[in-house]
């Protein structure tokens, strides 16, 4: 095979898609003995089975998938490419992917980015969340300029990248109004035996939070954990426990979920970094979000190490 037929692999596609030769046919305005013929000579050009027969269907094989998988890349990038050719006005649209960890707020990450999307140049933003090691696999092959994460990249992965600190935060402990009610007076004293929902072991912080408790010799009742930040103050904000999150978002937490600040942490630091495959950050998209974290975000966050936690006077309730 000398050269790959893409016109036997958009046949293959989308019998592929549609789940039959049938309707396969008429999406693309052939005949089914047209699209048959073409799929058999597709499979022996290739030298492998592509389908195997199940009742009156096809069943992809196992390499079949995996040609799926790259047809779908393939063709999904040409249609990007007719959508920019057919729209004048986008023709200088620069595509920014961003990936955002789980364990990164959201508000934080939206904060971070929102200034990309103000530059001269248009910028269309395609944002991905998951797991840190998954994003840095798309990182790595370029499926993401820039990814936000709560730690480094990790040492044993070998992606070649390069880690830059954003800025970095104390914590605040949050709770609604009803719950704090019920809780004692004095911070950290009022968390013991309270319900608390804890950052999951994917945050870096994590431990850190467990060992800030060990050291006050606070003892709440843990209630749940959660790998993804979004949803650990949706619980916090339907009442099922006191729960951590940056202070320099503190107000917006607190405006968003309808809680109160219990106490800040000034020693119990929360890092945010940008992982990107650029040594020094050259594109303009990543330079606005570093700007934005240096100049705005944690502009104003002096993060200290007390001998003991530090804890301010709560607007949302007296006492704390």
């Amino acid at each position: 095979m000398s050269s790959l037929n893409y016109k036997h692999l958009r046949y293959f596609w989308m019998v592929a898609k549609t789940g039959s030769i049938a309707k396969a046919a008429t999406q693309l305005h052939l005949t089914p003995q047209s699209i048959s013929g073409q799929l058999t000579e597709f499979a022996e050009t290739l030298g492998v089975e592509l389908f195997r027969r199940v009742g009156r269907g096809l069943e992809l094989t196992d390499t079949g998938r995996r040609i799926v998988n790259y047809a779908e890349d393939i063709f999904n990038t040409g249609d990007e490419l007719l959508e920019i050719v057919r729209d004048s006005n986008l023709k200088s649209t620069i595509t920014y992917r961003v990936g955002c960890a789980d364990s990164v707020s959201k508000l934080i990450a939206c904060q971070l980015v929102e200034p990309a999307l103000r530059l001269s140049e248009p910028i269309k933003l395609i944002c991905r969340e998951g797991r840190l090691a998954s994003l840095v696999a798309d990182l790595a092959v370029h499926r993401l300029d820039l990814i936000i994460a709560d730690r480094p990249m990790p040492s044993h992965l070998a992606v070649r990248g390069y880690t830059h600190l954003l800025g970095q935060s104390g914590m605040t402990v949050f709770a609604t109004a009803a719950l704090a009610k019920t809780l004692p007076e004095g911070f950290p004293n009022c968390l013991n035996g309270a319900p608390m929902l804890l950052p999951g072991e994917d945050f870096a912080i994590h431990q850190r939070v467990l060992q800030w408790l060990e050291k006050c010799e606070v003892y709440p009742q843990v209630v749940g954990e959660f790998d993804d930040s979004a949803m650990m103050k949706a619980f916090g904000q339907a009442g099922a426990g006191v729960f951590f999150a940056p202070t320099v978002i503190a107000s917006q937490v607190c405006s968003q979920y309808r809680v109160v600040q219990l106490g800040h942490i000034d020693s119990l630091v929360e890092q945010v970094y940008a992982i990107t495959t650029e040594r020094r950050l050259s594109h303009p998209a990543t330079v606005a979000i570093s700007k934005m974290a240096r100049d705005n975000l944690f502009a104003g966050e002096v993060v200290s190490t007390p001998s003991g936690p530090t804890s301010r006077r709560s607007a949302g309730r007296s006492g704390y």
